[in-house]
């Protein structure tokens, strides 16, 4: 009976149900009864053209089936509301969120103006003054380096427009200035001191340790100053050790000098200096004319009771021309302190033929026996060049030779070492003959010319003038001929040559001359006897141009069996008591 009864209440409510979808169904029009798509009895859409199951949307007409369900729910659904269209360009508003980390709302941006480019300003910077001493930059592989100007302060951007860039450059140039009124410096003389000025080799330093130093204080010093040991020379002259290293970091020489005199196991530190040497005159075909010098020296008359025969002469310079004419048998022995190959050099072929020619030239003493010692090369617009551990390898080795003239053609700045050096062979009875330098009357004093040990010659011409480019002072002792002399030069040669150098080996000849006279001659007493026998030029006396005033030869031999009055008045004093060989050191010409 339950059943039945729900069985019924199910039927009546379909009833019901479907005379409430054929009321609403009349209430739609019939087009829209044909063309909405009906829904199956399964819930599915209808196909398309109409079906025993649905309403297909072609065909329309008053036949409803069992897919008219399917319109009913589109016809519940609400209407759509309108869209309105959005414009693009605008942007659209977002919530603005605070940031945490202010307390406030953060500033608004605001752009960074554009800064006008800068405008380079090119000031040229003035020439180098080339008697002032200046850092040194030069080495021995001579490298270079730039440095980048410094831009100066930007200029508007309206400046920068109307203004071309030459013409800013061409504006802010200093004015030019009147040269000063000095006297004039050759261009030898000016290559010479500009070579002076740059007086170090870049990145090296000499040091010695003291004698307590043991054996593991070299490496602990190099590792401390992070140095890196080149060469060790041991000498006999000054005997010590000499140590050459190179600086592995970027500090300068001069503060590396610095720190190792600081330190308790090291005796002396300095730098590598460089001393240079002018090259001649190219040299011409063979010359014909007379020497001036042998008639301004009176060299005949001496050789008539002197010529140096086998007074040992070292010629510390570039290398000499062995096999020239004018030289044959005359060089004894000879040393390489620089020990690269280098051919036949014209200063130091020139300077060995003023002091010891044999034939075809004249030399001021021609049967001394020479020792050449090439200290000098790597050419450069300065002339030859050669360093402190060069020279000092020189002298040691001329002293081991038992040379009793030993010729030192260089000029360069003040060195510790090589004054140490000069003092000791003083002291061992060598006497040192010097050029006075060629880098103008303005010029500082050169050394070893200025060293106290040294006998400095300056350079005259054939009228007795001095030479426009050698340097004043008092330390000036003679002077002797320096001034287009005919010298040989390499490759079998003659050329003329100018500058102090030349004036140096006249006198060391000469040097040669009195001691074959008398061996046993001191430094003081070679001293005095060239200054008392000197003719004197210039103003009256001893000055800085003439020194005591011009050499002469014959005088000089015969004032060691006569002494002459006034001996001893040359312009400083001398160095050194019993030495008995001679040292002549040419320095560079122009």
């Amino acid at each position: 009976m339950q059943m039945m009864s729900d069985r019924f209440s199910t039927s009546r409510l379909m009833s019901i149900i479907l005379v409430i979808l054929v009321l609403v169904t009349l209430s739609v029009p019939a087009d829209a009864q044909t063309r909405m798509p009906g829904i199956g009895a399964a819930g599915g859409r209808g196909p398309i053209g109409g079906g025993p199951y649905g309403g297909g949307r072609g065909g329309g007409g008053p036949i409803i089936g069992l897919g008219s369900i399917g319109a009913l729910p589109g016809l519940l659904r609400p209407p759509r509301p309108e869209v309105q269209d959005v414009d693009d360009d605008e942007p659209l508003m977002r919530r603005p969120t605070r940031n945490p980390d202010f307390d406030d709302a953060p500033p608004p941006y605001r752009p960074r103006p554009r800064r006008p480019p800068p405008v380079l300003r090119v000031t040229p910077e003035p020439a180098p003054d080339i008697r002032q001493a200046r850092e040194p930059r030069l080495r021995e592989d001579l490298p270079r380096t730039a440095q980048r100007p410094k831009p100066s302060r930007a200029v508007s951007t309206s400046q920068t427009r109307s203004v071309p860039q030459k013409a800013v450059a061409k504006k802010s140039s200093p004015p030019t200035r009147p040269p000063a009124a000095t006297a004039p410096l050759s261009p030898r003389g000016a290559a010479q001191m500009a070579a002076v000025a740059s007086d170090e080799v870049p990145g090296e330093v000499l040091f010695t340790l003291r004698t307590d130093a043991d054996g593991a204080s070299l490496r602990a010093i190099l590792r401390r100053e992070r140095l890196e040991l080149i060469s060790t020379d041991s000498f006999t002259l000054v005997p010590m050790p000499l140590h050459r290293a190179r600086i592995r970091d970027r500090r300068s020489v001069s503060d590396v000098v610095a720190a190792l005199s600081r330190d308790g196991r090291v005796a002396s530190a300095q730098a590598n200096h460089i001393f240079s040497l002018a090259a001649g005159p190219a040299p011409a075909p063979a010359l014909s004319g007379a020497q001036y010098a042998v008639a301004k020296l009176k060299l005949a008359e001496a050789h008539v009771s002197s010529t140096g025969r086998n007074v040992v002469v070292a010629v510390i310079d570039s290398g000499v021309d062995e096999a020239h004419p004018a030289l044959q048998g005359a060089v004894s022995d000879r040393f390489d302190a620089v020990g690269d190959a280098s051919k036949a050099h014209s200063h130091g072929t020139a300077v060995a033929s003023i002091v010891g020619a044999r034939s075809q030239l004249l030399g001021a003493a021609p049967e001394a026996r020479l020792l050449p010692v090439r200290a000098f090369s790597a050419e450069t617009r300065a002339g030859a060049q050669g360093t402190t551990v060069h020279i000092l390898r020189g002298l040691d080795w001329a002293g081991k030779q038992n040379a009793r003239v030993v010729n030192m053609s260089f000029a360069g700045p003040s060195d510790a070492k090589l004054s140490e050096f000069l003092a000791a062979g003083t002291g061992r009875g060598a006497i040192y003959v010097a050029a006075a330098g060629n880098a103008g009357p303005n010029s500082p004093p050169l050394f070893p010319a200025a060293d106290p040990n040294v006998i400095a010659v300056t350079a005259t011409d054939a009228q007795d003038r001095v030479f426009s480019a050698a340097n004043r002072g008092p330390y000036i002792c003679v002077a002797a001929p320096g001034v287009d002399i005919l010298v040989a030069a390499p490759n079998g040669s003659y050329g003329l040559s100018s500058g102090t150098s030349m004036a140096a080996a006249q006198v060391s000849g000469i040097v040669a001359l009195m001691l074959q006279e008398k061996p046993g001659l001191s430094p003081k007493e070679v001293r005095e006897a060239l200054t008392g026998s000197a003719r004197d030029l210039g103003a009256p006396g001893p000055d800085g141009e003439y020194g005591a005033g011009f050499a002469d030869a014959d005088g000089a031999v015969r004032a060691l069996s006569t002494p002459l009055a006034g001996v001893g008045s040359g312009s400083r004093s001398a160095g050194g008591e019993n030495a008995t060989s001679v040292v002549t050191s040419t320095i560079s010409k122009p």
